[in-house]
């Protein structure tokens, strides 16, 4: 965290960034500097990507070394976790590096002195948050540790001191996914407004204060959604991940790239235009989801009002039973 904040303070005078130029692109014009500098820049970014990635080892080690179906089975559905959701994540990157015109994270900070991503982006955000918590396998997205499902999944064998390193690890990568999107979204290290109209608000101890204080506000975040949702099904959460999640980070860096190239021809206000289209693909992804899930809930009973159950014994097998639902008496 303190590397990246650290990378995040640096000016865009002193870092060895690559410009995107004029173009909606990364190859579309590298300005100022030669390709080394490109590619140690990418090696940056991938890096604190790849640190989200490691949280799979940490679930796909167990299922090896456990004599247990159970932690197989949490970790079969970790890897599929990780390949939905990994790639919207993936999305959500690119519409940033395309609205701030580099794929330096100082300069993506610096693009925020005015207004953050989080008001500009705010699909491509609420896509990052969604996919971070799947990626880190808290609730309501913790289907490889499902208690009432798998026991306790990837480490059912695990107590102990090995039981808290696993946890440890995963606590671990929630900070890593939260400095990320407060870099990325939040301004890094600046100070929110209107304490940003102070003079020195950032400059000094300032700017470590308020990145904690940014990640700390997301792992409140991931701890209020466990103590508030309840957990998914396997099929919902897939299906939300490829079916919705996927389609909308395309449809969105399509609309990000086509407002940058618009505003490299003709000049027009690129934030107000993005925010008017932002803010109702955002409202059409909560109105998408719900509908969407109340359309295979109402599936689910037209189906379950087709099957035709046998009349209703109540001595069935020697002892009283109740009714199936739907299930009407025998000679009724």
């Amino acid at each position: 965290m303190l590397h990246v904040l650290l990378h995040n303070r640096k000016r865009i005078g002193q870092d060895d960034g690559v410009g995107v130029g004029s173009g909606v692109g990364v190859g579309a014009g590298v300005s100022g500097v030669g390709t080394g500098g490109a590619v140690t820049v990418m090696r940056r970014v991938l890096t604190l990507v790849a640190c989200t990635l490691l949280e799979s080892v940490k679930v796909k080690t167990p299922l090896w070394s456990s004599n247990s179906t159970y932690a197989l089975l949490g970790g079969l559905r970790s890897a599929a976790q990780m390949i939905s959701y990994e790639i919207p994540m993936g999305l959500a990157f690119v519409t940033v590096f395309l609205y701030a015109g580099s794929v330096s994270t100082s300069q993506i900070v610096t693009a925020q002195e005015k207004t953050w991503y989080v008001l500009l982006l705010l699909p491509s955000f609420l896509i990052y948050v969604t996919a971070m918590v799947g990626e880190t396998n808290r609730a309501p997205f913790d289907l490889p540790e499902a208690e009432g499902e798998l026991v306790g999944g990837f480490h059912t064998e695990y107590s102990s001191m090995k039981f808290a390193l696993f946890f440890l690890a995963e606590y671990v990568n929630m900070v890593n996914v939260a400095a990320i999107a407060t870099t990325l979204f939040l301004g890094g290290w600046r100070a929110p407004w209107p304490i940003s109209m102070w003079d020195s608000a950032n400059s000094g101890y300032w700017p470590l204060l308020w990145f904690v204080i940014k990640i700390l506000l997301f792992m409140f975040l991931f701890i209020w959604l466990r103590g508030t949702l309840p957990r998914l099904r396997y099929d919902q959460f897939m299906r939300f991940g490829w079916k919705v999640l996927l389609p909308l980070s395309i449809a969105w860096i399509v609309v990000v790239a086509s407002v940058r190239g618009f505003r490299n021809n003709f000049q027009f206000d690129t934030s107000s235009t993005l925010t008017r289209i932002g803010l109702p693909i955002a409202v059409a992804l909560l109105v998408w989801t719900v509908v969407d899930e109340l359309r295979a809930r109402g599936k689910k009973k037209q189906e379950a009002k087709a099957v035709e159950l046998p009349p209703y014994d109540a001595f069935a097998g020697g002892h009283p039973v109740p009714p199936l639902p739907g299930q009407k008496k025998q000679g009724a």
